[in-house]
């Protein structure tokens, strides 16, 4: 008979991949970030580096919003589980209000809820995770791309963005890393983090190739932030006939389409293939939410996004100008969309700063300032500059920014 201590279970391997996917998230990243705060400072924190406005006024949701979510909730309609793909009032009425952009109609089966963009995010690669594929991923980008896919042991591959061409895609390098094991390649636009909005012509030209030139996928990730959702939808746009033609596998994350406000128009692409499967196994929106969708897209007038395209158009403004008053700091283009923006550091320019991270945790220390590196969306010794907040409070945040770099500025 065995003696000794008796098994144990050892989780401290479990799950392996996410714990590797975690570690490097704007969340956690800010979170390092935010501990470097000076308690004492009583000026209040300037946080330039999260991509959440809601806490400002400028940017509260619709009343109209709010009532929804309260005649669902009180209406006891939605209180049983929903289909997998959505409740069909809910679909309907998220195509009729996708629809009137577009020169075609689309139907309640062609749109998939989730909940949020993350989980559309999640969805999406885990539907196409394959052993030793690979998928083509925008730097600088979101970076849960790439953690969703290092969780499904999805290889990535890089394509780079070119600031000098307002962050168009170099598709040199798009044409360089594809080859027949690649699943998909992401765009996203508008750019997050680099608040571009991609033209027209060149959207027709960001195409790749697929291994046997026979599948073809584009999914429209149309997330509505006052809402909670994300909808997949399906269209024959005319890019996702040309790259049809071609054999390629594309996503188009168009979460900030609603969020353009610069001189380009948002040109939307569309998604051909449902990923049901998927969706009958992961979590569902919540029921009220969807069940309020239809008041909220019938009651929110167009004044409500005219505001808050206009409020980000003036603190995108605001964003550009002060930052080309910052020596050791260069913006190459001025943001058209998103919330956010790419400025290059000059560490040359700077003494005791030795890279992005230590630049925003010296900040955050001395100027109570939060920016995010922007080694965390893919380009190391660059920072990720948010405008989505008060536009007193952004001047406030620049302004300090200024003063801490001119505080660090190597003497001549």
């Amino acid at each position: 008979m065995a003696t000794g201590p008796s098994p144990k279970w050892d989780i401290s391997h479990a799950n392996g991949e996410g714990k590797t996917a975690s570690l490097i998230t704007v969340r956690s990243v800010l979170e390092k970030i935010m501990k470097n705060l000076n308690e004492s400072d009583t000026r209040p924190v300037v946080p330039l580096g999260h991509g959440d406005p809601s806490a400002f006024p400028c940017f509260r949701t619709t009343r109209a919003a709010e009532d929804a979510i309260v005649d669902a909730v009180r209406s006891a309609k939605f209180n049983c589980y929903a289909p997998a793909v959505g409740i069909e009032p809910a679909r309907r009425s998220i195509a009729e209000h996708l629809s009137r952009d577009l020169p075609y109609k689309l139907s309640p089966d062609d749109v998939y809820l989730t909940a949020g963009a993350n989980h559309a995010i999640e969805v999406l690669v885990t539907a196409l995770a394959r052993p030793g594929a690979n998928i083509l991923l925008p730097r600088p980008g979101y970076p849960l791309y790439e953690s969703r896919a290092s969780f499904s042991q999805l290889e990535v591959r890089h394509f780079d963005l070119l600031p000098e061409k307002g962050w168009e895609v170099d598709l040199d390098s798009v044409e360089a890393l594809a080859n027949d094991r690649t699943v998909a390649m992401v765009v996203i636009n508008p750019g997050n983090p680099c608040g571009n909005v991609l033209t027209l012509e060149h959207m027709k030209k960001v195409a790749i190739r697929d291994g046997d030139g026979s599948t073809y996928v584009s999914a429209n990730i149309a997330l509505n932030s006052e809402l909670g959702h994300c909808s997949f939808s399906s269209s024959p746009s005319q890019i996702a006939e040309t790259a049809r033609k071609l054999g390629i596998l594309l996503i188009a994350d168009e979460v900030y389409g609603h969020l353009a406000f610069g001189s380009n128009p948002f040109v939307p692409v569309g998604i051909v293939e449902a990923l049901k499967s998927y969706l009958n196994i992961t979590a569902d929106p919540t029921t009220f939410v969807q069940g309020a969708v239809t008041q909220i897209l019938n009651n929110t007038t167009e004044d409500f996004f005219l505001k808050i395209t206009n409020t980000l158009r003036k603190s995108a403004n605001i964003c550009y100008d002060r930052l080309k008053e910052i020596p050791c700091i260069t913006c190459p283009h001025k943001a058209e969309g998103s919330m956010s923006t790419m400025v290059k550091l000059n560490l040359s320019l700077l003494e005791d700063i030795s890279d992005d991270m230590d630049f925003c945790v010296k900040l955050a220390k001395e100027e109570s300032v939060v920016v995010l590196p922007g080694f965390v969306v893919g380009l190391k010794n660059w920072l990720r500059v948010t405008f989505s907040v008060e536009p007193s409070l952004l001047e406030d945040g620049l302004g300090r920014i200024k003063a801490f770099s001119l505080r660090h500025a190597k003497k001549k």
